[in-house]
């Protein structure tokens, strides 16, 4: 982890490098998890706010496995709380954009993580990583749980 900080928008920001990271996936949920209790997303306090935190791991496992299975593996994973929800991005070197495979039947195992983000995410995309970088990022957006307005973080933690 290389921690947290607050950005130019004042978003409050938590990055994780990846390289070398085992079980990548559940590595992340994790991270996501704490940082959205330190956050106050949870606990949600609503049915429809549990949902929402649970989207968001949904979420958080299908982009970072989409890295693993199609771009080499993920290298940096980035939260950001903004005043309107939560922004994820997954960025690893591969410049092959997130493409959505053919028309599949629901019931086959396999393929459907775009779909998920369609359906669940408030937005999505691509982009290149940056000047002097290989890559892309993958990022979605999340708006806060209905009803919620986290807390500020406690003094010395994002």
């Amino acid at each position: 982890m290389t921690g947290g900080d607050a950005d130019a928008d004042g978003a409050q920001v938590r990055r994780l490098l990846l390289r070398g990271v085992r079980r990548v996936v559940s590595r992340c949920r994790d991270f996501t998890a704490e940082a959205l209790a330190d956050w106050g997303w949870v606990p949600a306090g609503s049915e429809a706010g549990e949902e929402r935190v649970e989207d968001v791991l949904l979420l958080v496992s299908e982009v970072v496995t989409n890295a693993c299975l199609h771009a080499g593996g993920p290298e940096e994973f980035v939260l950001r709380r903004g005043r309107e929800g939560l922004r994820v991005e997954v960025s690893d070197a591969s410049p092959e954009p997130p493409r959505p495979r053919g028309p599949r039947s629901p019931a086959l195992p396999g393929g459907h993580g775009l779909m998920v983000l369609d359906r669940l995410a408030g937005a999505w995309g691509y982009e290149a990583r940056g000047p002097g970088a290989v890559g892309k990022v993958v990022w979605l957006e999340v708006s806060l749980p209905p009803g919620r307005t986290p807390e500020p973080p406690p003094a010395g933690r994002l």
